[in-house]
């Protein structure tokens, strides 16, 4: 790892131990209803000298006490470190950029230098205890609710726009007088833009929040949806797809993390279930409405159109209804206010002392992703498995039409109803991960809040199979026509089981195991999933025109079946994986069977206490006796 990453793994570590007022042992840890007497502490040195001065003095970072200590809950001492934890993994937080060998310029008009503040940390703003109002969480459930419904429409009309357009390629090719490969570039250059988005806008979310990336994002995505519906040459329609799918990424990448702000431990993996069962649900719906606007009167242009429409709706419903949630830029729009209204110029956000480092930007965004990608055997292998889960849901767009228009003679529109098959499978998937959460927080009360990455993979390993089958059954009861259509659509519902269990789990088992390094573990599998998304289609066509349809779904499924022992593997050795790994962290109990017992002379918190509220005291910083004996 390079001196960035040791940075950020002394600052999780040092999140996790708070020193108690005296200097000389570790706060006990207590139940979340109860209040807890501790110092504030201060943030992340910002001058490297500083900070490896404050290194070499105390062993980690930095901590100074204020004048005074407050009464705070563990919720709010929760949210505090999980700010100063964003703020340490934000780009430019090391403030590299302010090192400069050029004199100090003059203060101006002969005035001398004034005095540094005393004590930085007491004009830095936090959030005022766990009911603080501008806290996200804090939100009213009906507020809550409606944000969440806002940004599932808006993921959706993204996930729609991609495989609309798979209906008209055909349509396009005509027009155009190219091929039908060529065609299909439309669809391919969509997803591509899905690729490259993420490397723009996550990083953008954690510097400006995460409502102006969303807001600029689908004002793009609308426009060049337009570009696209109005294009007069091929190259135009291209270049607009790519650009429309590169603005469409960014509900893909932040609107998860807008659900992280919103919705605590314990409501947050069903919020995210619905939202993805939303998510991939849209490239499916997409199919039927194209191939009927494509057949109808109406031409291939509209199935842009409409696109465009649910872009400037979802645009107009962002501008006008959406609040920020990122922590860090609450907390610079509440220091706003205060110095406003106060006069006092000294006040502010940890998030206002960064600015962009250029060489630091392209390290965490590009070169981290691709150290993970290609130098961890979980991300790697993980990868593969949703890269090639993902490629076949864009196949599928070119397989379907060869099973119900080629042999059954559907139209395009009927075609796509096809895939209402997958969508219940999908919608099964989100219910049994749904039906597995009293279970999953369980076990997490059991092993005193910390979660064990492998508790997701039982469902994963349950997808590959019923994935694995599902493409079997498909291709050989497909390729004849004396076998009714209804049989091959209803294969469906083995494939989108096993492609939303596989990827809602798979996902979370990343966050769980890479914890502070989980963006850029995400950041290098979407990179390649959609790298692979893009390129499937392309060959799809020859594929099953050269090998037949029972044959090319035959190769599908056993590529399928030889990936389905990943999660097996991971879920016997995955934790000594991640023992010998350089970014997964190894926290107290998260190691299978490894639960952390507590007795009564430290006040820790005992298995099945009632009055616990495990969700909140997994964020809430250990106890040095709990770190000993982890």
């Amino acid at each position: 790892m390079d001196e960035v990453d040791r940075e950020l793994m002394r600052a999780e570590q040092d999140a996790q131990q708070p020193i108690s007022p005296t200097g000389t042992e570790r706060a006990p840890r207590r139940a979340s209803n109860e209040v807890e007497r501790v110092m504030t502490a201060s943030s992340i040195s910002t001058s490297s000298s500083e900070g490896a001065r404050a290194r070499r003095d105390t062993g980690g970072l930095s901590r100074i006490p204020t004048q005074r200590d407050l009464e705070r809950h563990p919720t709010e001492l929760s949210r505090i470190n999980t700010a100063r934890s964003q703020h340490s993994a934000t780009v430019g937080r090391g403030l590299r950029s302010r090192e400069s060998r050029k004199p100090l310029p003059n203060f101006g008009a002969g005035k001398p230098f004034p005095p540094v503040l005393p004590n930085q940390e007491d004009y830095v703003v936090e959030f005022d205890g766990p009911d603080d109002p501008y806290h996200a969480q804090n939100w009213s459930l009906k507020k809550k609710l409606l944000t969440a419904a806002m940004l599932g429409y808006t993921t959706m009309t993204s996930a729609f726009a991609s495989s609309i357009f798979s209906a008209a390629t055909t349509h396009v090719a005509q027009e155009f007088n190219v091929s039908s490969e060529v065609g299909i570039l439309g669809v391919s250059l969509f997803v591509l833009g899905f690729a490259t988005g993420p490397t723009f806008w996550a990083p953008l979310s954690e510097l400006k929040g995460r409502r102006l990336p969303i807001v600029v994002a689908m004002f793009g995505f609308s426009v060049f949806s337009v570009a696209c519906a109005t294009a007069k040459d091929l190259q135009t329609l291209l270049i607009c797809r790519f650009f429309a799918g590169f603005f469409g990424a960014c509900p893909l990448a932040v609107v998860a993390a807008v659900f992280s702000d919103m919705f605590n431990n314990a409501t947050r993996g069903i919020a995210i279930t619905i939202f993805s069962m939303a998510v991939f649900t849209g490239p499916l719906l997409a199919p039927f409405v194209g191939g009927y606007i494509s057949s109808s009167y109406l031409g291939w242009r509209w199935t842009m159109y409409v696109a465009s429409i649910m872009g400037w709706l979802a645009f107009g419903l962002d501008f006008l209804f959406l609040g920020e949630t990122y922590p860090p830029v609450v907390l610079i729009e509440k220091a706003a206010e205060l110095r406003r209204r106060t006069k006092n110029w000294g006040i502010h956000a940890k998030q206002e002392e960064i600015e962009i480092d250029f060489k630091e930007l392209i390290q965490k965004n590009f070169t981290r992703p691709m150290r993970l990608l290609f130098g961890e055997p979980i991300v790697t292998l993980l990868s593969v498995y949703m890269a090639f889960i993902y490629g076949l849901l864009y196949l599928f767009l070119t397989a379907y039409p060869f099973v119900f228009q080629g042999v059954h003679h559907f139209n395009s529109g009927e075609s796509g109803l096809a895939f209402f098959g997958m969508i219940i499978g999908q919608l099964l998937a989100g219910t049994v991960v749904l039906l597995t959460q009293p279970a999953y927080q369980r076990k997490l009360a059991a092993n005193n809040g910390v979660p064990i990455p492998e508790w997701r993979l039982p469902v994963v390993i349950a997808g590959g199979v019923s994935f694995t089958g599902g493409i079997f059954w498909f291709g050989w009861s497909g390729y004849r026509a004396d076998v009714h259509w209804i049989v091959p659509a209803a294969s469906g519902i083995m494939t989108g089981f096993g492609l939303m269990a596989i990827f809602l789990q798979a996902l979370n088992y990343l966050v769980d195991a890479y914890l502070m390094f989980a963006a850029s573990a995400i950041a290098g599998n979407t990179f390649l999933r959609s790298l692979c998304g893009a390129t499937f289609p392309l060959f799809a066509t020859y594929m099953f025109n050269g090998m037949g349809i029972e044959w090319a779904s035959t190769l599908l499924g056993c590529v399928a079946a030889v990936l389905v022992p990943i999660p097996v593997i991971f879920y016997l050795y995955g934790h000594k994986i991640r023992a010998k790994s350089k970014f997964a962290p190894t926290l107290p109990g998260n190691t299978p069977g490894a639960v952390t017992t507590s007795n009564s002379s430290n006040n820790t918190v005992v298995d099945g206490d009632d009055g616990v509220d495990h969700a909140a005291m997994s964020n809430v910083p250990k106890t040095n006796v709990e770190t000993e004996k982890a």
